[in-house]
């Protein structure tokens, strides 16, 4: 079977070889004639040779060299197969990762902090121009409301800590009935009360039971996590004492008693600053008053005072001392002129 090559030329047949053909004539033979090749020979034109060799012509006329141009498609840019959806997942993947941090740091801060964030944000512009970038912005003085907003909120903070702590630690959870924890309008009020079966002293006694010393040890160091002052006062029921000092009475021993408890907080890891008064009041607000008698009515009273509270405490205090005496306002202050009495 012929095969016609590329750009339409026909292939020349090989023709015999000289010594081919000089050896068929020695042998008597004349050579072979191949007219099928002889006429593809005569259409194709003269062929020139070597000297001194027959060549064969050429099994196929040379074409010319054909260059094959191939279209290079789209790179990894485009195209279903393409690149360009990796970065719009990027961009989705930012976006999301931005938005649940926002989330977290919104759940995360209290109402002080998110205001402090909101104020801010809605500064003027003008006050950039004014203060330049790189300026510390001017603090907006807070007014009376949000200070006792912002102070209410650490305060209930504080006892929601404390809740925990007790619920969760097994020193304390045992003795959970015991501690009584509320807001009022002096602020923090942490209160152990005895128990008939669990007294927290010995009856008539100022000395602390174990267990008791165990509740203020672990309650202490929490009191530090807040500025304020505290207020520590202890409570007798309504049992008149009995003893062998005269005019030794129920007064002297719920001021003795409030007296032990600050001594145990401050060995419990409590700062001693943090104390602003020691009070005994014997049987003059009882836990329950139609029961004046109730074990519940002795007890110990841990107040962490609010701004207003110890701010009237101070200027009462001062008023009776030095009268012109400058009432400091920040809360957890130390103050500097104490009120008579220890």
């Amino acid at each position: 079977m012929e095969v016609t090559p590329p750009g339409g030329f026909t292939p020349v047949p090989e023709l015999p070889s000289v010594e081919d053909q000089a050896a068929a004539t020695a042998a008597g033979a004349a050579p072979p004639r191949d007219t099928d090749a002889e006429d593809a020979a005569a259409k194709s034109g003269p062929k020139t040779f070597s000297t001194g060799q027959a060549a064969a012509a050429t099994a196929f006329v040379r074409a010319p060299a054909m260059v094959i141009r191939r279209k290079k498609r789209g790179g990894h840019g485009g195209g279903a197969h393409g690149g360009s959806w990796k970065i719009a997942y990027a961009d989705f993947v930012t976006a999301m990762m931005a938005f649940f941090l926002l989330m977290w740091l919104l759940s995360s801060n209290n109402v002080g902090t998110l205001q402090g964030i909101a104020d801010y944000f809605n500064r003027p512009i003008s006050a950039l121009f004014q203060h330049g970038p790189g300026a510390t912005p001017t603090t907006v003085p807070q007014s009376d409301e949000d200070r006792k907003a912002q102070e209410a909120q650490q305060l209930q903070s504080l006892k929601t800590r404390l809740d925990t702590l007790i619920r969760n630690n097994p020193k304390l959870s045992s003795f959970k009935n015991q501690i009584k924890i509320d807001i009022t309008s002096e602020g923090l009020r942490i209160q152990i009360i005895d128990d008939q079966n669990r007294p927290m002293f010995d009856k008539g006694d100022a000395v602390l039971k174990d267990y008791t010393k165990t509740i203020l040890d672990q309650i202490g160091p929490s009191l530090n996590d807040v500025p304020n002052h505290i207020s520590i006062a202890g409570h007798t029921d309504s049992l008149p004492y009995h003893g062998p000092v005269d005019g030794y009475s129920n007064w002297e021993l719920s001021s003795e008693r409030a007296n032990s408890a600050r001594r145990e907080l401050l060995s419990g890891g409590m700062n001693e600053s943090k104390i602003l008064q020691i009070r005994g009041l014997a049987d003059a607000i009882p836990f329950y008053k139609n029961d004046p008698t109730n074990p519940a009515n002795r007890r110990i009273s841990i107040v962490v005072l609010n701004a207003e509270a110890e701010q009237n405490f101070l200027r009462d205090g001062r008023q009776t001392d030095t009268p012109n005496a400058e009432i400091t306002s920040e809360p957890g202050a130390a103050p500097t002129t104490a009120p008579d009495g220890t």
